[in-house]
């Protein structure tokens, strides 16, 4: 199930920012809607999370604010009596760019149009190619909670429901290399590619070209060269490639080299106390370790834990049985090392063979046991 919950998430990721500075002011209109009704905005500037809100006022409201260029936004529209499900709650994901932007709807989020905004336009157009494939992933979702747990745990209803993931997955990167190839200038385009390009992408080769069929306005920005040494990362931890070499304090705060591991196979594995998908996913890696660790295997893990979350990372080693060596900086996303190895989300991992070469990455489940036992009969 986390293949299909990260391909749900995976709407919803951070966009681009193109570098261009500007003031913006955002106004909306949604039916007749006043107080306590309040529109709840977030956007980020300068790498920060901006917070806003306002009042409704016969449905009238307005924002106004600085940005570094077209930055993806959340809106939430919250009413008196708000919906007790979440994933129906009345939001919406647009851009908020330079100039004035007029939203207005005749009673929700869900219906908004815009006007004054050629980048939300671009948006907009993609999310309509999207929207056919977002009902079914919504129905995939549907039928996994009416599911009983015994049909839940069955190994039947989990390759059926990763088949079909997969196969809107592929529909869904044909639809964003289909929207960059015709939309080079646009600032969307860097967005959908980084959505085709996914967390490790195998076809990097085919990312890069599409990425240099950008115009050199996209390119040359500040996110578009972020992300050309996003690209750089990938073809330096593709399978063949030697592993980066680096350095990073254990728990205790004491370096740990990777060269130092020479001679063994090594799962660098990335990870983070507060993932979900990485708890669930640490049975198998332990299971995997225990059976191998005699073995010359052993596992090398880098946590993305927060600056603050150090006994929360320790409280987390110890509760899963993580009896291996652990590392981290601290830094969250910003972390040195997952830079480094280009990884965008976790749970990642890359096996080294004992000369350091990358011979295997994202093994899940049962395919890292597997894979060690056909690599150290």
């Amino acid at each position: 199930m986390n293949r299909l919950l990260a391909a749900l998430t995976l709407l919803l990721s951070p966009g681009v920012l193109l570098a261009q500075k500007g003031d913006f002011v955002l106004k909306g209109k949604i039916g007749n809607w006043n107080a306590p009704v309040k529109a709840h905005l977030v956007y980020r500037q300068a790498g920060v999370d901006v917070k806003d809100s306002a009042v409704l006022k016969d449905g009238a409201f307005e924002f106004k604010g600085t940005i570094d260029g077209p930055s993806q936004a959340m809106m939430v529209l919250k009413h008196a009596t708000p919906s007790p499900d979440p994933r129906q709650r009345d939001m919406i994901i647009f851009y908020v760019e330079k100039g004035t932007i007029t939203l207005t709807s005749p009673d929700s989020l869900q219906k908004v149009t815009f006007a004054g905004s050629p980048v939300n336009a671009d948006n907009q157009r993609l999310q309509e190619a999207l929207k056919p494939l977002g009902t079914i992933y919504g129905q995939l979702n549907a039928e996994y909670m009416a599911a009983d747990d015994e049909k839940r745990g069955s190994v039947e209803f989990r390759q059926y429901l990763d088949q079909k993931v997969e196969e809107l997955r592929k529909q869904e990167k044909a639809i964003y290399a289909d929207f960059v190839k015709n939309n080079p200038k646009s600032v969307i385009s860097l967005d959908a590619l980084q959505q085709y390009s996914g967390g490790m992408p195998d076809d990097i080769g085919q990312i890069e070209g599409m990425f240099n069929g950008l115009d050199a306005s996209v390119k040359k920005s500040k996110n578009g060269m972020e992300y050309e040494k996003l690209l750089t990362s990938w073809k330096s931890t593709a399978v063949g490639a030697e592993a980066p070499l680096f350095t990073q304090n254990d728990t205790l705060g004491k370096p740990v080299n990777l060269k130092d591991f020479r001679g063994k196979y090594v799962l660098v594995d990335f990870w983070a106390s507060w993932c979900g998908p990485c708890r669930a996913e640490n049975p198998h890696v332990v299971a995997a370790y225990n059976n191998h660790k005699d073995k010359q295997f052993t596992i090398l893990s880098v946590s993305l834990d927060q600056p603050t979350g150090h006994d929360a990372w320790l409280k987390a080693i110890h509760k899963d049985n993580l009896t291996w060596t652990h590392v981290s900086d601290l830094k969250f996303w910003d972390n040195a090392v997952a830079k480094m190895y280009g990884v965008r989300s976790v749970p990642q991992n890359f096996l080294l063979d004992p000369q350091g070469k990358i011979v295997a990455k994202n093994l899940r489940g049962e395919e890292l046991d597997k894979r060690l036992s056909e690599l150290l009969k």
